[in-house]
C-alpha cells in the first residue's frame, strides 16, 4: 500500500512545482498562461510563504512528491479557495487521492467551514473532479475570463464541511 500525504512546501519544491506548473496540460487550464521564471515563482512562493491565509502544500506517494494544493482563506477566515495541480507523470487515481488529502486537511486542520473552488468552463476534467469530490457548483460567471484570445466562463464550486463529513461515513 502507497503512503498518501500532505506537507507543507518548502523551497527545495520550488524547481519542481515549477516544471509541474508550466507542463502545458497544466499551463492551459491555468488563468495566466504564460511559462513562468524561476525568479517570478520564488517571488510568489516568498510573499505566499509570509501570508499567514496562504497554505502551500504538497501531496506525496510514498514519499515521492506528486502534487501541489494551494489553501487561500478568504475574508472570512472559515472560508478557503483551493487549487491544485497533478505532476504531469502521476499515477492514475492521483488526483482523487490529493483532493481527498487536502480536502481532510482543511476541514479538520484549519477547521474551514467551506472550501471553494473554481474550473474553467471548458476543463470538464476539473470539473467532474470537483463534482465527484461533493462539490456543488455555485453559478458559473459568463465570459468571466479572457486569455488573450477568447472569453471562457468560470464555474464556481463550493463544499461545506458538514457536506464533506456525511459522505464520509458513507
Amino acid at each position: 500500500m502507497t503512503d498518501h500525504t500532505l506537507r507543507p512546501m518548502t523551497e527545495s519544491d520550488l524547481e519542481q512545482v515549477l516544471q509541474w506548473r508550466n507542463h502545458m496540460e497544466v499551463r492551459r487550464y491555468m488563468y495566466t498562461t504564460h511559462e513562468i521564471r524561476l525568479e517570478e515563482h520564488r517571488k510568489w512562493f516568498m510573499n505566499a510563504g509570509t501570508n499567514p491565509a496562504i497554505e502551500l502544500l504538497i501531496y506525496e506517494q510514498g514519499r515521492k512528491a506528486r502534487g501541489f494544493v494551494n489553501i487561500t482563506r478568504t475574508r472570512c477566515p472559515e472560508v478557503a479557495d483551493w487549487g491544485f495541480y497533478l505532476a504531469p507523470d502521476a499515477p492514475k487515481g492521483s488526483g482523487r487521492e490529493l483532493g481527498k488529502r487536502a480536502l481532510n486537511y482543511a476541514f479538520a486542520e484549519l477547521s474551514l467551514h467551506k472550501v471553494c473552488g473554481q474550473a474553467l468552463g471548458f476543463n470538464e476534467r476539473s470539473i467532474a473532479f470537483h463534482k465527484r469530490l461533493g462539490f456543488t457548483e455555485e453559478g458559473r460567471l459568463r465570459d468571466q475570463h479572457f486569455d488573450g484570445g477568447q472569453f471562457h466562463d468560470v464555474v464556481c464550486f463550493g463544499l461545506l464541511n458538514r457536506e464533506w463529513q456525511a459522505q464520509a461515513k458513507d
